[in-house]
């Protein structure tokens, strides 16, 4: 049974590297540490299966987030844009092209 808590813990760490964009030094210890923690408590044979169900349903919640986050830059790729870029890109898909605005200079006063 300790082989597949290997197992499963490897697929939640993979998992965990996929998601994030930063590198593994500048990640969150704090997630790390609690996987590592759940890992460690689980002695008991009786609650292998359960831990392996949860383990598993974590896993499930992980790479269905990573593949929300690639679909949702694939098919909306105005989301990270600010308010005034997300209003140009708008205007350049119908073929428009937004006026240039006046920006008040000091001399101006």
């Amino acid at each position: 049974m300790v082989a597949h808590h290997t197992h499963v813990y490897r697929k939640v760490v993979r998992e965990i590297a996929k998601a994030t964009v930063k590198p593994r030094l500048a990640r969150n210890k704090d997630v790390a540490s609690n996987f590592r923690a759940l890992f460690a408590q689980t002695g008991r044979p009786e609650d292998a299966q359960q831990f392996q169900h949860d383990m598993q349903n974590a896993l499930t919640f992980l790479r269905s987030q990573r593949e929300y986050k690639a679909l949702l830059e694939r098919y909306n790729p105005l989301i990270d844009l600010t308010a005034e870029e997300r209003i140009e890109a708008t205007a350049r898909r119908v073929g428009l092209n937004m006026p240039k605005t006046h920006v008040p200079d000091s001399r101006d006063t």
